[in-house]
């Protein structure tokens, strides 16, 4: 004959959203005065974390016999007596949060007789009364069945087996009573309690989607469901997350630590676990793509990506990009040695059997320009690192550029200047702070370029703002010594005088200096003669 729980397998569980209703039969709970000779005795509880996103390393879950009668199965009734039996005191200790999945079958239940022989005086195998009580106010009861909770739930089956082996002794099947407080999300609890009545566990993981997975994840491993954490492994490694859903994944893994095989694959996505010595600097990789990369439009793509990754301000960890002062160098080299070649086959001194193929089909100006748009990037990226006051040295020594600067076309030398332009800003904004020395070399070898370029740097701004550039370069002047100052003042006002609007306007600074120069000199002079 077929039993009473296979017969009701799909009413196994209920629930209510209130606790049981005052009556006559139910008056109102009145906890009783201790005597003051009597100690308190402790509670039926363990702890267990309760929900998602708890703050607590583990919740309270209080555990009562409950000696009164169920009137009317199957959900919240009328009861007769109003005060439980103490019962016998568990551990009270933190259970580990860590979470351990077995690869067999959910751990049994504790031994028993048969179903049967549990649902004895309470009907429709409803033995166990759940109370889920909200953090934040408001209470879910659950009526279930303890072979499920026991089947699937280590937590709920040690709490059961102690009251079962508490009450052996009175003979009588009596409701258990389990109490759940400060819930932070009453609806995850009880859907991740739901999953145990559950036969297509997948499917319902569907429907409630990612975000609420890990929830759900979070609470059946703090009641070891073994059944619920695996499924939820399996269904969060099969789909893609948003950004917010992985560091939510990501946050939890960090506070839970489960099986490595049945977690194994979802790592994989979170973490990149390459030994240091094998780990490619995929970095160093990315600059050298970029700056040897041929369609324009991609390159400008990937310029404006890789920028935004390697940026200080990126949202983005930085333990993993392992870009180095010196890969960045040795790119900047690299490219410094292409501008050199070009304006070398410019001045027409590189035989023809030295060029490939490929730079034939491109213009002179575009090759030029691409090896200038590519060094003034990495200048950017090492102006945000704060490690470019290398590269003023090295760009105040370049003999070569500058010889050959002075016999190529104004079509193809502004270009030079533009390099010069991004140092020139960077000082005057206190973007790039470097010595004394570096500030002049920069200035003696490539103030003059910059002003017989000036005319074509404001018809091929490229980006560049002109009056700023202006202002940067009398405020870079300002921070020599005034003797060095007069020097390049004057180069500028003849040249100013006889190119006028194709010369940078340094008006100001040149007020500055001549007022730095012979007036407040004057007012020292008759100072020191007192």
């Amino acid at each position: 004959m077929e039993s009473s729980y296979h017969r009701r397998r799909h009413r196994t569980w209920c629930c209510s959203f209130a606790v049981p209703p005052s009556s006559p039969d139910n008056p109102p709970f009145k906890p009783r005065r201790p005597k003051p000779e009597a100690q308190s005795k402790p509670a039926f509880s363990s702890s267990v974390p309760n929900s998602p996103q708890s703050s607590k390393s583990s919740s309270r879950i209080v555990a009562r016999i409950d000696p009164r009668r169920i009137l009317s199965p199957g959900r919240v009734s009328p009861i007769e007596d109003a005060l439980p039996d103490p019962s016998p005191a568990l551990d009270s200790a933190p259970r580990s949060r860590s979470f351990r999945a077995p690869i067999a079958n959910p751990i049994p239940p504790p031994p028993m007789n048969s179903v049967a022989d549990v649902s004895v005086g309470v009907s429709d195998g409803f033995d166990v009364r759940m109370s889920l009580r909200g953090k934040n106010g408001g209470c879910v009861v659950l009526e279930l069945n303890s072979v499920i909770l026991c089947a699937n739930s280590e937590v709920f089956a040690g709490l059961i087996g102690d009251y079962r082996k508490g009450s052996s002794s009175s003979g009588s099947n009596k409701m258990c009573r389990i109490e759940v407080p400060e819930v932070d999300n009453l609806g995850v609890f009880r859907e991740t309690i739901e999953l145990m009545f559950e036969d297509d566990v997948p499917r319902r993981l569907l429907n409630i989607g990612v975000y609420r997975s890990i929830d759900v994840l979070e609470v059946s491993a703090g009641i070891m469901f073994t059944k619920g954490v695996l499924s939820c492994l399996q269904y969060l490694e099969a789909v893609p997350w948003t950004e917010e859903e992985e560091e939510k994944l990501r946050n939890l893994f960090t506070r839970f630590k489960f099986d490595d095989e049945t977690t194994r694959d979802i790592l994989g996505r979170l973490y990149l676990h390459d030994s240091e010595e094998s780990k490619p600097n995929v970095a160093r990789q990315l600059v050298w793509s970029i700056t040897t990369c041929v369609n324009a439009n991609a390159r400008n793509e990937l310029k404006s990506l890789v920028k935004g990754l390697l940026c200080k301000s990126s949202v983005y960890e930085k333990n993993h990009l392992d870009l180095s002062k010196d890969d960045l160098y040795s790119v900047c080299h690299s490219c410094i040695d292409s501008l050199i070649s070009l304006f070398e086959e410019a001045s027409s001194t590189v035989p023809n059997e030295r060029l490939t193929k490929k730079d034939k089909n491109k213009p002179m100006i575009e090759r030029i320009s691409t090896q200038v748009d590519n060094i003034n990037w990495l200048l950017e990226i090492m102006l945000d690192g704060q490690i470019a006051e290398d590269f003023v040295d090295i760009w105040s020594n370049q003999k070569e550029l500058l010889k050959m600067h002075d016999n190529a076309s104004p079509m193809v030398r502004y270009e030079l200047s533009r390099v010069s332009a991004t140092l020139f800003v960077a000082m005057a904004t206190r973007k790039l702070q470097c010595w004394m020395e570096a500030r002049s070399g920069l200035l003696q070898a490539w103030f003059a370029p910059m002003l017989l370029d000036f005319g074509w740097l404001q018809r091929c701004r490229k980006g560049l703002d002109i009056k700023v550039l202006q202002e940067a370069m009398g405020q870079t002047l300002l921070t020599l010594p005034l003797k060095q100052q007069h020097t390049l003042f004057m180069e500028w006002f003849h040249h100013f005088s006889r190119h006028g609007t194709e010369c940078p306007n340094l008006s100001k600074a040149f007020q500055i200096w001549w007022r730095r120069s012979f007036l407040r000199g004057s007012e020292t002079h008759a100072i020191e003669s007192r």
